[in-house]
């Protein structure tokens, strides 16, 4: 399936390529606190006369990515913390630097209907709630549940999370565990150790689809498996190789309100989307050593938003890309209520 259209007499950029019909176009990049922040017009004056340019805070290592109501949220697993680019306010912030919710190596990030934002955090081997102004909520969780934590995600009503345990040569955990969301109680374990339907080897990330389908990146068997939201197995798609539709080395997973779901794979350097049932709609993105917009050398985390907005991480560049729908304008959604230096 043919790839993006290259940037040209600034046309944008789109996927997939003519002469099939665009469905997302690149919008932009995120690489620091200054692509979001507003500039006060004494910062702009200066630019103007000095050519010189506002810093910021940069993405030290970018790993996941959640996204409520235009706050982007990464997890940065060597800063310890969590970045939050608030679009629409157009300020940023950070999650996870109070003594009662530190972060020690954030990974894993979702977010609930309320705002509330979930993090795993690998050291700590614990979920990590906090509201969404960054007020630590609570803990779940604990090193007695969990070997090698790697992700969570929460599903749409806020009621239940579920957590991946990636597992390792020397353990047996290679499943996903589910917690009530509330009060941090263990409900039941999906999968077990092993290659059939059901088992898992190196499990990495799980989405929520339509009807409560719970879609699990089993990373070491190249496949998606889904279960349905009592955790009873339904299917599976995906195989080892290199041609559309397989994985290599598949990382992070994301669903859309239609269903579809996203898959990162890192060895591509792209996504690929499959409807609820796994069928290949298209891919978006290349592997490359050099950067620009869809190109991607370690790739990682993946979310969509409220809006159908695509957020693509990648740890090797450092960097958030955003993809909108194309049907969506520029000024739509969460995202296109970007505030003026005049009003903050």
């Amino acid at each position: 399936m043919p790839q993006g259209d290259k940037k040209l007499d600034n046309k944008p950029i789109v996927f997939p390529s003519a002469p099939d019909e665009p469905r997302f176009v690149y919008e932009r990049t995120i690489f620091s606190s200054a692509d979001v922040t507003t500039r006060k017009a004494d910062s702009e004056l200066k630019q103007l006369l000095t050519g010189a340019m506002e810093g910021g805070e940069g993405l030290g290592k970018p790993y996941a990515v959640a996204v409520y109501r235009g706050r982007i949220m990464v997890t940065d697993s060597v800063d310890r913390f969590v970045r939050v680019f608030n679009v629409p306010a157009g300020k940023y912030y950070k999650i996870g630097e109070d003594e009662a919710g530190s972060l020690v190596k954030p990974m894993g990030i979702d977010v609930d209907n309320a705002g509330n934002v979930y993090v795993a955090d690998a050291t700590a081997k614990s979920i990590m709630v906090y509201d969404q102004a960054g007020k630590f909520l609570r803990k779940i969780g604990g090193p007695k549940q969990f070997d090698r934590l790697s992700s969570v995600t929460v599903d749409h009503e806020g009621k239940r999370i579920y957590v991946v345990d990636i597992g390792g040569v020397s353990s047996e955990r290679h499943q996903v565990r589910v917690f009530d969301a509330t009060n941090g109680n263990h409900l039941f374990d999906i999968g077990k150790r092993g290659k059939g339907q059901g088992e898992f080897n190196l499990p990495r990330d799980v989405a929520i689809g339509k009807d409560g389908r719970i879609y699990v990146v089993d990373g070491g068997n190249f496949r998606v498996q889904v279960f349905d939201a009592s955790g009873k197995y339904l299917q599976a798609f995906g195989s080892i190789g290199k041609q559309l539709g397989n994985f290599a080395r598949p990382k992070e997973i994301a669903s859309d309100a239609e269903g579809n779901v996203y898959v990162v794979d890192a060895a591509f350097g792209n996504f690929q989307i499959f409807n609820g049932d796994g069928d290949l709609l298209m891919y978006v993105g290349e592997r490359s050593e050099r950067d620009g917009p869809a190109r991607y050398m370690l790739p990682s985390g993946i979310y969509v938003d409220e809006d159908g907005r695509i957020y693509m991480v990648d740890q090797w560049f450092r960097k958030v890309d955003i993809f909108r729908p194309i049907g969506l304008p520029a000024e739509g959604g969460y995202l296109g209520r970007r505030p003026t230096a005049a009003q903050k």
